[in-house]
């Protein structure tokens, strides 16, 4: 009985790893001071001045598939159409942290 309950909590452990997404360890509230110095003259307010109906509200990131802290790591790393990219100007992580603000201030309506 007690392996059987053994093999059954490893095969949870297991299945809990395997298919669970990790964690960034991102900082929201540095990601809002990035945001600010570098994001917010096209984005105040989570609004595209560039292309309106491209805005940061969370209906919008889900619409365009931007819905998650890989795809804004890659559109604000490598930028896209009239978006500049950042990786010369902010490192991984500082990208991070503007992932993590602007999935937060999403979540929350901006």
């Amino acid at each position: 009985m007690k392996q059987l309950f053994s093999l059954l909590l490893l095969g949870i452990a297991i299945f809990t790893f395997a298919f669970s997404k990790p964690a960034l360890a991102a900082d929201s509230a540095n990601g809002a001071k990035l945001f600010s110095a570098n994001c917010a003259a096209c984005h105040a307010g989570g609004k595209n001045l560039v292309q309106a109906n491209k805005t940061l509200k969370k209906e919008a990131l889900e619409q365009y598939g931007m819905y998650s802290a890989e795809a804004i790591i890659a559109q604000v790393t490598n930028g896209k159409n009239a978006m500049p990219a950042f990786k010369g100007r902010l490192n991984s992580s500082q990208i991070e942290d503007v992932a993590a603000y602007v999935l937060e201030q999403a979540d929350k309506g901006w």
